[in-house]
């Protein structure tokens, strides 16, 4: 082929490494031979728990319906989100997971000659969203691999139309309290889009984090995403939404892909949102979870960084990608962070109580080897 269309894309393509998700267990036991069923995944931060019994009824029931599209405006689940959290259904806008809010925004507020703010260590969705449309990201150094919120402040700019934060921060796990986060709303000029990305808060309880939620009525440039795929347990259906003000959920709207939630995906959600036991227990295992991994790792000598979301970013002080590979040929896939610019760290998913003991002995057979 003599065209190279490589570099027919717009330049900001140019620049992008495709996102690489964790490693299937289908492709691993492909490339190792290895029983499918004795593989451990604990690389995508994914619910160990499997779907509410609510959702999969809620499934079951749509299946005679596959032949028609879905209701393209959402109506039931935005009823559902604006009856639970207090907000108008015209606040609220889907979307096929939280990264396709993400791309919405992108689209919608960011061109070539503008730019992005988010911090190193960041979603990797961050700079790809940014990037496609020509828009400029600009990287915050993190601090103690978290937001640098001050920092971020002073990196806004007259160019500047969005700035993307997370809280937990996925991969770090790191997190900021009400107090930062009011502080950082105040100050951030009202012409630049603050997206609050929460798609781990329902891991937290209590006042461990700030609600984004609390703090639209005053700060209207804010929009919160959150997700169904993490504590939610529907990660292959694809569900998110964005709650922001109408003005800005009438934006996206113009640029949001017509049926871009599926009807399983909206029924499962709906029957989800209304599962407290099932979001309760997600929580109890994830804690009880992560205790266990926690202790584990502290039995190896291994440190951490501390984390409110599902998973975890261990320190081995080296390279990790020989500890990686180990870790496949016993099968146990965890998330090697070099993309992330932290070689020396693997991430790894909360699991199952015998997933998680899978893993800690895999890791001290590989160690000690």
């Amino acid at each position: 082929m003599s065209c190279d269309f490589l570099t027919l894309a717009q330049p900001g393509v140019q620049k992008l490494s495709p996102y690489v998700p964790g490693k299937p267990v289908d492709e691993l036991a492909r490339e190792l031979g290895l029983d499918p069923a004795g593989i451990v995944k604990l690389a995508s931060n994914e619910n160990p728990l499997g779907p509410s019994a609510k959702a999969l009824a809620a499934i079951r029931a749509e299946l005679d319906e596959l032949t028609r599209y879905p209701d393209g405006n959402g109506f039931t689940l935005k009823s559902a989100l604006a009856a639970r959290y207090g907000v108008d259904a015209a606040q609220v806008t889907l979307g096929n997971g939280s990264n396709d809010i993400l791309e919405l925004v992108a689209r919608a507020y960011l061109a070539p000659g503008l730019n992005a703010v988010f911090s190193d260590y960041a979603f990797a969705v961050y700079p790809i969203a940014t990037q496609a449309v020509g828009a400029q990201g600009k990287v915050v150094p993190a601090r103690d691999y978290g937001h640098d919120l001050d920092a971020m402040l002073a990196a806004i700019d007259d160019k500047t139309r969005v700035v993307f934060i997370a809280n937990p921060n996925n991969p770090t796990g790191t997190w900021f309290g009400p107090d930062a986060l009011e502080a950082f709303l105040t100050k951030v000029p009202e012409s630049v889009l603050v997206v609050l990305d929460e798609a781990y808060i329902e891991y937290a309880e209590g006042d461990e984090l700030p609600d984004g939620l609390d703090y639209l009525a005053r700060h209207p440039n804010l929009l919160v995403s959150r997700t169904f795929s993490k504590a939610y347990g529907l990660a292959a259906l694809r569900v998110g939404y964005a709650i922001s003000s109408p003005a800005i959920a009438d934006v996206l709207n113009r640029v949001r892909q017509p049926f871009n939630v599926n009807s399983l995906a909206l029924a499962a959600a709906c029957a989800a949102l209304s599962d407290a036991e099932y979001l309760a227990e997600s929580r109890r295992l994830n804690d009880a979870g992560m205790q266990q991994l926690q202790d584990g790792l502290r039995a190896l000598d291994l440190s951490w960084i501390p984390s409110k979301g599902n998973f975890i970013a261990v320190d081995f002080g080296r390279d990790t990608a020989a500890i990686n590979q180990a870790l496949l040929r016993e099968g146990v896939i965890v998330r090697p962070m070099a993309g992330y610019r932290m070689p020396n760290f693997l991430r790894v998913s909360i699991g199952l109580p015998r997933e998680n003991a899978r893993f800690l002995e895999a890791l001290a057979k590989v160690l000690s080897a």
